[in-house]
């Protein structure tokens, strides 16, 4: 007797197992070949340096659930890593519900394995080769008191282990620039060792240059990593990165907060060089492209906000977010906030709105004379 088909929903719930047993980011690590620089980055964005490795010259930094990771050690991969690329997040960590069974699965498909140095006892981190070579590794140990942090370093006394900062919560999601034509192995990568979707892909066209993007999200729904590609006519964003970046690498890191017209009020006192605000066009079409969205224009442009989302069913799902300038080499931070429940956005309208504004402000201004007639 033929087994019957199963259904959609049973296919749909089977590709979205979760084998790695993932649960989230865990840090990102960094590295610099000129002291200082990560120091005075992490201060400007509202993190606290809160522990001292027991034997080694790595440093924790945080801000609520959010670690950054500083690896000054000589003569590490870090301190390699740091000197071909300049400083830049080296490395990447994923929380597993059981790490040493999660690097077995890796390996047997395929993934190649990274030995990190340990002294005695101190935790070995399992861990992967990730994009440009940087460690990806797999932690099992978070819970506080139990966590890596507990067993591998030492806690500033009188420093709070969980400081608010500024008000950014967690890491949203994190970016890598590729080489052209290898978006689709970085997205195997993903698919293969992790079970990765993609769940958005977008091609943006300028008069210029151009760029593809595949946002690839994790089983756990906490870990999205888009991959952008230069597009085929070369010159563009993408490229540039990679050549001062001296390859593949992590472009940009998203930090998501409650309230992100407090956030950029804190992170511009503070000097974190933010980008510069569309023109009025862009403000002025927000009610357009998001009828009844409730947000305080005046206030998302007096301090460049972009807004993105859907109210499209008369609910407001909403992105707010903004960059910052380069402020690692190539490498800068974007700080987001998402409101409800909009979860798997990247911003990509605004690309539209943007091209969309500036051709609406050349028309204002008589720039397409086309245009002009026909009005």
């Amino acid at each position: 007797m033929t087994a019957p088909l199963p259904t959609q929903a049973a296919q749909e719930t089977a590709a979205w197992e979760n084998p790695m047993g993932l649960m989230g980011f865990e840090f990102v690590e960094f590295t610099s070949p000129e002291p200082g620089v990560l120091e005075k980055v992490f201060e400007q964005l509202g993190f606290t340096l809160v522990a001292r490795h027991r034997s080694k010259d790595v440093l924790l930094y945080r801000q609520n659930q959010i670690n950054f990771i500083l690896n000054r050690e000589p003569r590490s991969l870090a301190s390699y890593f740091g000197a071909e690329h300049g400083p830049s997040a080296c490395g990447l960590a994923f929380r597993v519900k059981n790490a040493q069974q999660a690097y077995k699965r890796a390996l047997e498909l395929g993934a190649q394995p990274i030995e990190i140095p340990t002294g005695p006892m101190e935790l070995r981190l399992p861990a992967i080769k990730g994009i440009g070579g940087a460690p990806l590794y797999l932690i099992d140990r978070f819970e506080d008191g139990k966590s890596i942090y507990d067993i591998d370093f030492e806690w500033i006394e009188g420093v709070d282990r969980r400081p608010v900062g500024h008000g950014l919560n967690e890491i949203d999601h994190l970016t890598h620039n590729v080489y052209r034509g290898r978006m689709e192995f970085w997205s195997n990568f993903y698919e293969r060792l992790f079970n990765f979707r993609e769940i958005r892909y977008f091609d943006i066209q300028g008069e210029y240059t151009g760029l593809t993007s595949k946002a690839m999200t994790a089983p756990d729904g906490k870990i999205r990593i888009p991959l952008n590609e230069e597009a085929k006519q070369g010159g563009g964003q993408i490229e540039e990165f990679l050549m001062q970046f001296n390859g593949e690498g992590i472009q940009h890191i998203a930090l998501i907060c409650d309230n992100l017209i407090e956030v950029v009020d804190k992170l511009g006192l503070a000097g974190v060089p933010l980008a510069t605000a569309p023109n009025d066009i862009y403000y002025e079409m927000l009610e357009t492209r998001l009828p009844g969205h409730g947000q305080p224009v005046e206030e998302l442009k007096a301090r460049g906000i972009l807004l993105d989302g859907t109210t499209a069913d008369g609910t407001p799902r909403l992105l707010l977010q903004i960059f910052s300038t380069p402020m690692l080499g190539p490498v800068f931070f974007e700080f987001i906030e998402r409101r409800g429940d909009f979860r798997d956005g990247f911003g990509e309208g605004n690309f539209k709105a943007l091209f969309e504004s500036l051709e609406r402000d050349q028309v204002r201004r008589g720039a397409i004379p086309q245009a002009q007639s026909a009005g």
